[in-house]
């Protein structure tokens, strides 16, 4: 198996991207193999790697179907109504709670009742 190139963070040569910077440029990486890595240091935890794919021989993304846009508006509204008090939240419930911040937090009137 050959290894990868390696380049230092910032000093990856002209022609190479990262999956998120395709994806700023509307593409993606299409099936291609990963040609080189990139690491930025860290202190605690070794080095945070960044794959690298050719610009050349990326496609452009596929466009969202009616079916997929309605699936993501689906799962966002799911990930708004809280399990507790059934309610749009108009936000995502974080996960730390599990449910609206007011059912997590009830105030008196509302533990009385």
């Amino acid at each position: 198996m050959a290894t990868l190139p390696v380049y230092p963070w910032r000093l990856a040569p002209v022609g190479l991207a990262t999956r998120r910077q395709l994806r700023a440029n509307e593409l993606r990486p299409g099936g291609q193999d990963v040609v080189a890595q990139i690491e930025r240091p860290r202190r605690r935890r070794g080095p945070l790697v960044a794959y690298l794919y050719r610009i050349d021989k990326a496609r452009p993304v596929r466009p969202m179907t009616p079916a997929k846009w309605r699936a993501l508006a689906k799962a966002n509204a799911a990930r708004r109504t809280c399990p507790q008090c059934h309610t749009d939240a108009d936000y995502v419930i974080p996960t730390s709670l599990g449910m609206c911040v007011p059912c997590a937090y009830p105030t008196d009137e509302q533990r009385a009742a």
